[in-house]
């Protein structure tokens, strides 16, 4: 994900709508107070059509009349993130899908939702169940002294989360909702005689919001807005404010009893990105991506962490690569009926997907032996086994993802009068160890750690015709096939209790394909024998796959998004050489490969087979 906006890259994002990926989610519906205020109210002071936000502007003077707008809110940032646009307010002439206004309260956020002139006014009453909703509010509630104590802090916890069932109840799946952030730590009362009091019943207001969401039947995407905060302020300088903590907090940019000497606007060197608030209690942009990050962060994740079973099932596919590649370079070439042949495989791999966040790719290696015993003149039989090393960078922030699997295979051959099949049976472990999820917040990168296990079995099979005389020097065989996988993926939580640490439920993913292809084969000379396959797949559980989290902070509030979806065609194929060598000992290279519009698998294999 992008790092903190310096002033210019915040005006081009404000300027330009162009997306940084495509996510699951239809569209981005915001509503709340000032902190997410995308421009509800005409800007006096800057240039003509410009509205306020409640941030600082973009520079290089950040000064009232200088031109510069003002700086998005994280919301802005978020929707660009997601390739969802930058979100302009609802009553702006394009229609923006921002609801949020300055200085409501919790009361009039609801009346965006479902009041005359709301939001669900304008859409007949429905709301998008595939669209992502975002909700801020409560801060107001305290400055305009509607809270004063845990009863009326409890109520107004209560109406946000009125607002949310009343998204759910339109039909709503996916609600954002943020926890208040400790509002006694901000300039406007920091080392003043209410801090502890608003503090205290900050606490209470989120406690009852926690408490009331939990019960809400939707997909609530808690953000724990005052833990985040914390670990910020417990280490400023690796988010790129200031260094010390009292003076993140009890200073600003502009608009507060205690501007900023330094960073201020009126300082000897103003940056409003070194500073967390704007005003008394509204942040900076650097605040603001703070917030932006951190949000993207959980929407991101099950993207990644879906893709831990194809990693499973790639491994799987080049499992099968390299035994129907062995399969092709035997073709007319068996041991002698009551006799063994063995064989051993090295070989690598890597895999590409495209994803909503970012590009993943991994790189693979193993190492397979198997035999095989002929039955007869018509029939073989043989076991497989192989040890398999995967990893996987993905996303903007390269997490790795690492994949020990072991899997053995037994399978059948045919070969009669030109008829020909194959039948594989599967089963295999999956150890996934040092799972590290990176993403930016601001100028860091952060991680979350965990390690899981999972198993899978998998079934396949292929029954061609050999349109070749037997004994020709060349061979070519259409078939088809059909294929079953079932893997399942252990649940696990990622260490610690930070503000992105998450817990991940089990994972099953399932693949059925059926495909129609060509294999073939041409004898160079007795001891050297090109062969080649190509086939096209269709995959009948391509639905997008989903993860069912929940932060680590906040176990009682669980939440179901959208990961990766597989493709529903793929093309695969491969390409080899044989090379006896005598004596029952020949060797064989081979290169295999698979695409699909979000995925490419490559392989490279090197195997020796000796007759017993």
């Amino acid at each position: 994900m992008k790092r903190l906006l310096t002033p210019l890259a915040a005006a081009c994002l404000l300027a330009s709508a162009t997306p940084l990926c495509a996510a699951p989610y239809s569209a981005f519906h915001v509503f709340g107070d000032s902190l997410s205020d995308a421009g509800w109210f005409a800007d006096p002071d800057g240039p003509a059509g410009a509205t306020t936000r409640f941030t600082n502007r973009v520079g290089p003077t950040y000064q009232d009349g200088s031109g510069e707008i003002f700086g998005p809110v994280a919301p802005m940032l978020l929707g660009d993130a997601l390739g969802l646009g930058a979100l302009g307010p609802a009553n702006s002439a394009e229609g923006g899908n921002n609801w949020a206004v300055g200085g409501y309260r919790t009361d009039e956020i609801l009346g965006t939702i479902s009041g005359p002139g709301g939001y669900l006014a304008s859409t007949g009453g429905r709301a998008d169940p595939n669209a992502l909703y975002y909700l801020t509010g409560g801060g107001n509630d305290f400055l305009q002294f509607r809270v004063v104590d845990t009863a009326s802090a409890q109520a107004a916890a209560g109406r946000l989360v009125d607002s949310v069932e009343t998204l759910q109840q339109a039909g709503a799946r996916y609600i954002m909702v943020w926890l208040l952030p400790d509002i006694g730590l901000t300039p406007n009362f920091f080392g003043g005689g209410l801090q502890d009091l608003v503090t205290s019943l900050g606490a209470d207001f989120n406690d009852e919001l926690v408490l009331q969401l939990a019960t809400v039947d939707a997909n609530v995407i808690p953000l724990n807005i005052p833990l985040n905060l914390a670990e910020i302020l417990s280490d400023p300088g690796r988010y790129g404010l200031v260094a010390d903590r009292d003076t993140v907090i009890g200073t600003c940019f502009d608009g507060c009893s205690n501007p900023n000497p330094i960073y201020g606007l009126n300082g000897s060197n103003p940056d409003p990105t070194k500073l967390l608030f704007n005003d008394s209690v509204h942040p900076t942009i650097a605040g603001q991506r703070l917030i932006a990050d951190y949000a993207y962060s959980l929407l991101a994740a099950p993207w990644e962490l879906t893709l831990l079973p194809e990693m499973a099932l790639g491994t799987l596919r080049g499992h099968q690569d390299q035994l129907r590649a062995q399969w092709l370079a035997d073709w007319e070439a068996w041991q002698g009926v009551g006799q063994w042949r063995t064989f051993v495989n090295g070989g690598g791999q890597r895999l590409d997907y495209d994803l909503h966040g970012g590009d993943a790719d991994g790189n693979g290696y193993s190492l397979n032996f198997g035999a095989s015993y002929r039955l007869d003149e018509a029939w073989r039989l043989g076991l497989a086994a192989g040890l398999y090393q995967q990893s996987l960078e993905a996303g903007a922030a390269d997490s790795d993802y690492d994949l020990r699997s072991y899997i053995g295979t037994a399978f059948a051959q045919y070969q009669h009068n030109r008829w020909w099949g194959d039948l594989a049976a599967s089963a295999g472990h999956l150890d996934y160890h040092d799972l590290k999820r990176q993403f930016a917040i601001g100028p860091s990168t952060n991680s979350e750690k965990g390690d899981t296990e999972g198993q899978l079995w998998a079934f396949s099979g292929r029954f061609g015709y050999d349109i070749a005389q037997p004994g020709s020097q060349w061979h070519l065989s259409p078939f088809v096939s059909a294929d079953y996988v079932h893997i399942d993926l252990d649940g696990y939580a990622e260490d610690g209790q930070r503000s992105t640490a998450l817990s991940y439920d089990d994972q099953e993913r399932k693949s059925r394909r059926l495909g129609f292809g060509f294999q073939g084969l041409y004898d160079l000379t007795p001891q050297t024998r090109l062969f080649g396959e190509l086939a096209m797949e269709r995959e009948y559980e391509d639905d997008a796959s989903e993860v069912r989290m929940s932060l680590n902070s906040l176990p009682g509030i669980d939440f179901e998004l959208p990961g990766y979806q597989p493709d529903d065609r793929s093309l695969r194929g491969h390409l080899g050489v044989s090379q006896s060598l005598g004596n029952g000992l020949s060797l064989r290279g081979s290169y295999s490969y698979r695409h699909a519009d979000d995925e490419v698998q490559h392989g490279l294999n090197l195997a020796l087979s000796l007759d017993l």
